[in-house]
């Protein structure tokens, strides 16, 4: 039986930094993407103007054959995944509990740290998930918004970055914590930045590495084929998709589509 791509969508391209892992791990996976570069960023929209963009999303994947969908988006995961899971019928899976899960079994001390966007933050999505894996956890949370564009603009290692990354992570220094979810998909790109003011003792979770434990723990076949087809799709497709996207992937992206979602 052939199984149809994996349809993965993020509100813009922080997003390929799961699909680079998914891909590290699987090289023959076949794929949609779609970020939703027009709409960009999700982090301050409210919960319904996220679920409205989601459903859209989804939908469109769905129509171009997609099996499963993966959300590779903190703050839609948070807002959208239970909604999309009632008025869809084929497997969807955000990076939320993923991250929840990989969190718990690391950290020792069950002391975690968790940082993303305000609305991923303000959602608490990860302090519900990780309690209820592991109630006794103790965890802190600290939105992160320059994160964003400081790895848009590949300034990871530069002063001001370091200087950021100083101001937002400062509060953890007065923790216990052991563990720190990365929970924005851009954030991984700034993970030596992170690490180095942390310390080589912080464990950081990383969402395409939930993720791709998540997928091969389960039983679902996964789409593989020696020749995977691969579309990146985005709903802003100028210049600066595609340079993008090729930093966050590490390699070179020959089309990206454009997808008009109004």
């Amino acid at each position: 039986m052939t199984i149809g791509p994996i349809g993965i969508f993020d509100s813009g391209v922080g997003g390929l930094t799961v699909v680079s892992e998914l891909v590290r791990h699987c090289p023959e996976l076949e794929f949609i993407y779609l970020g939703d570069t027009a709409r960009v960023p999700y982090g301050t929209k409210s919960p319904e103007v996220v679920q409205a963009y989601s459903r859209k999303i989804t939908r469109l994947l769905v129509e171009e054959g997609a099996s499963s969908i993966l959300i590779a988006c903190n703050t839609a995961s948070a807002h959208a995944l239970e909604h999309l899971k009632k008025e869809f019928s084929l497997p969807i899976e955000g990076v939320i509990v993923p991250g929840a899960r990989r969190a718990a079994e690391l950290s020792l001390t069950g002391h975690i740290g968790v940082i993303g966007t305000q609305g991923t933050i303000l959602s608490q999505s990860y302090v519900h998930a990780i309690k209820a894996l592991q109630p006794q956890a103790q965890i802190y949370a600290q939105p992160c918004p320059l994160f964003v564009p400081l790895a848009e603009e590949g300034w990871q290692g530069h002063e001001a970055t370091r200087l950021i990354v100083e101001s937002y992570l400062a509060p953890f220094k007065d923790t216990k914590i052991d563990t720190l979810v990365m929970g924005c998909t851009h954030y991984p790109i700034l993970a030596d930045d992170i690490q180095t003011f942390l310390g080589p003792d912080i464990r950081l979770v990383h969402s395409g590495e939930a993720m791709w434990q998540t997928l091969k723990e389960s039983e679902r076949a996964l789409p593989c084929t020696p020749a995977p087809k691969r579309r990146y799709l985005a709903t802003d497709t100028g210049s600066r998709v595609r340079q993008l996207a090729e930093r966050f992937m590490g390699i070179s992206i020959e089309e990206v589509e454009h997808i008009d979602l109004v």
